[in-house]
């Protein structure tokens, strides 16, 4: 219990003093900016006046926000939503149209009317009184008083070094037993302050609803670069590198012998670069995906395991987003198979039902796969994590390794 007062008071006190120091210039700022917006009303010129005064709110309550971290108080989100459009007339517009702002408005004129002084008496009767109570013989010795008195706190009168040690009895006594009523305040106060400054239950759910938007929204930019990426090297190096080896093929053929040799191998290494230059096209984003669905990029993804794959799939067509999801993973589960596990055969499975998808790749390798060491399962997670989707791996030591994901969506 002491131990707690102990660690909380330093936080409890510099909550209740930042406090005071916001609240007492915050009232003199409203007060201006109500009186003058008021008073130059009628010539339209306190308008503006009151609509300050109304949006100083808003970083009112940003950083009364942050000011909860001072007592380990977690400081909820901000609950105002991102304007549609940009520039201040559509982003005053917004805030002026949203209850937050008036909420935020509400809380700054309780804090700078009421909760401040409240702050000042906690602060004055927990620490100053008895801290002046303590001090009273120091104080008796230094006054400057002719009659040889001391007043303790502006409130009472002792004249003796007796009164004095009694005095400092009282105070530490008094001291000690008001400083978790302090610290408690305190949590109080900061508890108040997020209830009132939090998001509401439909700001929070918009909230929600706009980050899940904008997710699906750079998950369809990132699919949409990909694909660029990919016609782009199909359309012009592959191209460019098919003109070049056919040219080297022609120009072996009337080489002088001695030239002809060389020709051949810079021929033999075109085609090699041709190739890996499909590789990491079809790796981009597979032409079999995009034509013929996941059944078929799966199917085409087990042929290419170094690991003989057993193929268990049932699946229509989904989005581009979440074929593309299911298939990466699928590729990134089988080279993990190929390299880390050393499985002797591996399956794939999939189905669809009740709107969810389901893919499950399970293999007979000596399992202790973990995501968090850098497997390439943790980015793949964050993906289908975009899609509302969850990735897990149980993978016991000496196996088998069963990697499922689901993502829930409507087929095509």
């Amino acid at each position: 219990m002491i131990r707690t007062v102990l660690r909380e008071l330093p936080r409890a006190v510099a909550y209740l003093l930042s406090g005071v120091l916001v609240g007492v210039p915050l009232l003199v700022v409203l007060l201006v900016l109500g009186v003058l917006g008021l008073a130059l009303t009628p010539v339209l010129v306190g308008l503006p006046l009151l609509a300050v005064a109304v949006l100083s709110g808003i970083p009112v309550g940003a950083l009364e926000r942050r000011r909860l971290a001072l007592t380990r108080t977690p400081p909820p989100p901000g609950p105002h939503a991102v304007p549609a459009e940009p520039g201040l007339a559509a982003w005053t517009r917004l805030r002026l149209t949203e209850r937050a702002t008036w909420r935020e408005l509400a809380y700054t004129a309780l804090l700078a009317f009421v909760l401040w002084p409240l702050d000042v008496v906690a602060l004055f009767v927990a620490l100053v009184v008895p801290g002046a109570m303590i001090g009273a013989p120091a104080q008796l010795a230094t006054t400057s008083s002719a009659s040889g008195d001391a007043r303790i706190a502006k409130l009472w009168l002792i004249d003796s070094y007796g009164q004095a040690l009694l005095c400092t009895a009282v105070g530490t006594v008094l001291l000690l037993a008001l400083l978790w009523p302090l610290v408690r305040y305190a949590q109080v106060r900061a508890a108040l302050a997020r209830l009132l400054l939090a998001p509401s239950e439909a700001e929070a759910e918009r909230r929600l609803g706009e980050v899940t938007r904008s997710r699906a929204r750079l998950v369809a930019a990132f699919e949409a670069e990909r694909r660029r990426i990919e016609r782009d090297l199909h359309d012009g190096a592959q191209q460019r590198l098919v003109s070049l080896s056919m040219t080297l093929g022609l120009a072996r053929l009337d080489a002088p012998p001695e030239l002809a040799g060389r020709l051949a191998a810079a021929h033999e290494e075109a085609d090699q670069v041709l190739g890996e230059l499909r590789e990491l096209i079809h790796g981009i984003h597979p032409q079999v995906l995009a034509d013929y669905g996941l059944p078929d990029a799966l199917a085409d993804a087990a042929d290419r395991s170094v690991v003989p794959v057993e193929l268990d799939v049932d699946l229509p067509r989904f989005a581009e987003s979440v074929e593309s999801a299911a298939y990466f993973a699928v590729r990134e589960a089988l080279a993990n198979v190929g390299r880390h596990s050393g499985a002797r055969r591996a399956r794939i499975g999939g189905r669809y039902a009740d709107g969810v998808l389901s893919v499950e790749v399970w293999d007979d390798g000596t399992g202790g796969a973990d995501p968090a060491r850098g497997t390439g399962l943790t980015g793949l997670s964050d993906r289908l994590a975009v899609l509302d989707g969850t990735l897990s791996v149980h993978s016991p030591a000496g196996g088998p390794t069963v990697l499922s994901l689901e993502i829930p969506c409507p087929q095509r």
